[in-house]
């Protein structure tokens, strides 16, 4: 198989030597122990094999593996990484003084059959050692993230354009072309982790299909494998050769056993069969219902009735081409390996910097030293001194971040729970190439100087002014907010002047005696058929109830123009970042003081971690423990679709107000960044009750709740509430950072210190 260590080291090799240490061959009693190595053509990766003789006790064998890699190493020169994917390798390996230990964690491997006993131990020594974990999946990581403070989620990613090859199958292998079909497959090791019984119930309830089982039996007799007719084991197959028997298959099966050694799995295999355009029947795994269970070609079945079923409507599912295909590439189209391994390498390059940085602080202070310092990202159990803990690597966290380090000169651990930077505002090129927002669109506008000429000391500008329609009577699209272009088209009038318009909207709008919700607002300026057109069905689905019960604020942030000015915002300062959100905080962050750790909980770093002061991002109800219950949001599903046509629609953004559509909005990214590529992507907007909290429910009784959350965080005064969710308010991007901004102030005149303003020169909204 070419699957996750093979990807990875083909594309350190680019850069490093790369020295790929296998499990030991036995060779004849009595011969001494050796060492073979090949370098692998394609790829440039060192394959080192040791062969020791039988019978090796346990002292004698690691002592004959010392001395082999010893051998080996002894004329490589350079900086030393040592990567782990097994701690049954550390034995005869931690002596070697590495710049930085990655234990990458595909799974528990305790769970497993055969599994010895001593691995327990010896992957707790490799946590204590290692500078940077990495897991195999979501399910991993929550069951190792206690275990260290710098542990990153890595499901495994894919290689589309390989499995793709499925989809364009014109010559099957010979020993699958002439079984009957429908076909249904797998591939894989065949081991404990597979339900042999589902297998066998499957076989017997569907006689007339072919049931296709490709890779090595290991670690169970396979004269325990069930036999039928129709159950075929053709063996174990080349990476290069999967793509022809998967694209011979009408669904591809994961009959995984449900038990203690599949219960953290997270298998590659998921993406591989939808990219190659097969659905997929699974049995309940946690990390493919996590990341895959809304897909209509992936069914997830508990027994084996259930599976039975499912397998009938993934094969009837099989037959049809369109919007079930469409949805798989959508969401497979921001895997990429590649992307795996510049965010590992990532995670590497911090520890490395952060040893650099600690060795150079230990000669300047008269320390210096011929060995390396200790890691700044401390393994488990280990403590560094920080000023501050900011929690949250948002606008609000990453502004103060890079304030007290640069100004003040502040040591400061930055951490999010996400595994990036820029919180909502991050964004990332897709499979096909597109700078894409992942949490929905984010246009940059701010009438503040201050704001603008501080966040351009970290990105270039690309000048922007946004504009949005609404699709409205079946299909008519209109400038929104309204506008007197918006009544023209409407109503089929002439409105030629701001006069016009004001007397028009006067004539349609309704007295109403006191304005107290967000309703009242509306129908006061322009009347119930606007209101209702425009605003009660887009409200209503973005906040699941009625503008009558929300505050007045909702709707006050739409206005109602007179002119024709079709820009959604009328600021002093529009613009996107040149190169995008994600590089401007990367850029922010990159600070001396800055120690990132991404991939982690507030509790996973809060005993650890030794700190002086606080600055929480995060909810503020969530740090108090929901003393007084939870704070409402609204959340979002993002139904993200990369199409195979240059562009979309006409504008970034199109507003679906009709309440019978499910979603609110459609935005289209290249409008926004100016990309120029064949491929567009598109996200649609989906409001839920549940999920990530983005908006407060706008409601007098929550923020009675909030007040007295708010008491409280008055009375924790070591402790700053910075940001959206710690205040409970819905800000815009350039009022989060003029709030850090404003808060890195009252800290700075706290300590007596002169807060210097950058005096980057204020520079003009202009592309590169």
């Amino acid at each position: 198989m070419f699957q996750r260590p093979q990807h990875l080291m083909t594309r350190f090799a680019q850069t490093r030597k790369v020295v790929f240490w296998e499990e030991p061959m036995p060779a004849p009693a009595g011969s001494p122990p050796t060492l073979s190595s090949k370098v692998c053509p394609d790829s440039g990766v060192i394959v080192a094999t040791p062969q020791l003789p039988e019978g090796m006790d346990g002292e004698a064998r690691e002592a004959a593996l010392k001395g082999l890699l010893d051998a080996m190493l002894a004329g490589v020169e350079g900086t030393l990484l040592r990567w782990y994917y097994t701690p049954m390798m550390l034995p005869f390996s931690r002596h070697l003084a590495a710049a930085c230990t990655v234990y990458d964690c595909m799974d528990e491997l305790a769970n497993f059959k055969f599994a010895p006993p001593e691995l327990t131990i010896l992957e707790r020594e490799l946590f204590d050692l290692a500078d940077v974990v990495f897991t195999g999946g979501y399910s991993l990581w929550e069951a190792k993230r206690d275990r260290h403070p710098n542990v990153h989620p890595f499901p495994s990613s894919v290689d589309r354009a390989h499995f793709a090859k499925a989809r364009l199958v014109r010559e099957e292998p010979q020993d699958q072309a002439s079984l009957p079909w429908p076909r249904l497959g797998f591939y894989g090791v065949v081991d404990e982790r597979m339900d042999l019984d589902l297998l066998a119930a499957l076989a017997d309830a569907r006689p007339e299909w072919s049931l296709v089982i490709l890779g090595p039996v290991v670690k169970i007799d396979p004269e325990t494998l069930p036999k039928r007719p129709n159950l075929h084991y053709l063996g174990g197959k080349t990476y290069d050769e999967l793509p022809r028997y998967l694209g011979g298959w009408n669904v591809a099966l994961m009959p995984f056993a449900i038990n203690e050694s599949t219960r953290f799995i997270s298998p590659t295999k998921t993406p591989e069969y939808l990219s190659g355009g097969r659905p997929v029947v699974s049995t309940p795994i946690v990390d493919v219902v996590r990341h895959y269970g809304d897909l209509e070609a992936v069914k997830v079945a508990e027994d084996a009735p259930s599976f039975i079923e499912a397998c009938d409507k993934a094969l009837a599912l099989s037959r049809l081409k369109g919007d079930w295909l469409k949805a798989v590439d959508s969401k497979l189209s921001t895997l990429s390996w590649d992307e795996t391994f510049t965010r590992m390498n990532l995670e590497i390059s911090r520890v490395l910097l952060a040893r650099e940085q600690a060795r150079n602080e230990a000669m300047s202070q008269g320390a210096g030293s011929s060995t390396l310092a200790a890691p700044a990202i401390r393994p488990a159990g280990r403590n560094k001194p920080f000023d501050y803990l900011i929690v949250g690597a948002g606008f609000a966290g990453s502004v103060l971040a890079e304030r007290l380090t640069s100004q003040l000169g502040k040591r400061v651990l930055l951490v999010d729970r996400r595994p990036h930077v820029g919180g909502n505002a991050y964004d990332e090129k897709d499979a096909g190439g597109v700078l894409m927002h992942k949490y929905g669109p984010h246009i940059f506008h701010t009438n503040s100087e201050e704001v603008f000429r501080y966040l351009s000391q970290f990105t270039r500008w690309r000048p922007y002014e946004h504009r949005v329609l609404a699709c409205v009577r079946g299909g008519l699209h209109v400038p929104m907010p309204i506008n007197r272009t918006t009544l023209n088209m409407l109503y089929g009038v002439n409105l030629q002047t701001e006069a016009d318009a004001e007397a028009f909207l006067a004539s349609r709008a309704e007295p109403v005696e006191k304005i107290r919700t967000s309703e009242d607002v509306v129908i006061s300026q322009v009347g119930r058929e606007l209101y209702e057109m425009f605003f009660r069905g887009y409200t209503r689905k973005q906040w699941g109830m009625d503008p009558s019960e929300l505050d007045k604020a909702v709707t006050a942030r739409v206005p109602t123009r007179t002119n024709t000015d079709d820009r959604y915002f009328t600021d002093k300062f529009q613009a996107m970042p040149l190169d995008g959100y994600t590089r401007m905080f990367e850029n922010m962050v990159d600070q001396k003081g800055v120690t990132l750790q991404l991939g982690v909980e507030y509790e996973d770093v809060r005993d650890e971690a030794d700190f002086d002061r606080l600055i929480f991002t995060g909810p503020i109800d969530e740090y108090f423990d929901h003393r007084y219950g939870k704070l409402p949001y609204r959340s979002l599903r993002f139904q993200h679709e990369t199409l195979d046509q240059p562009w979309f629609q006409p504008v970034a953004v199109v507003n679906y107000p009709n309440e019978e559509t499910p979603y609110t909005r459609v935005s289209e990214y290249k409008h926004m960044t100016g990309q120029q590529c064949d491929k567009t992507t598109i996200t649609y907007e989906h409001p839920s009750a549940e999920g990530d909290p983005y908006y407060p429910v706008p409601r007098p009784e929550n923020q009675a709740l909030y007040k007295k959350y708010e008491a409280l965080a008055l009375e924790t005064p070591e402790v700053h509430f910075v940001g959206r969710l710690a205040t409970y308010r819905y800000y815009n991007m350039d009022q989060v950072t003029g709030q850090a901004l404003a808060t890195f102030r009252r800290i700075a005149e706290r300590e007596g210190r002169t807060v210097i303003q950058a005096q980057t020169a204020a520079q003009a909204i202009a592309a590169n």
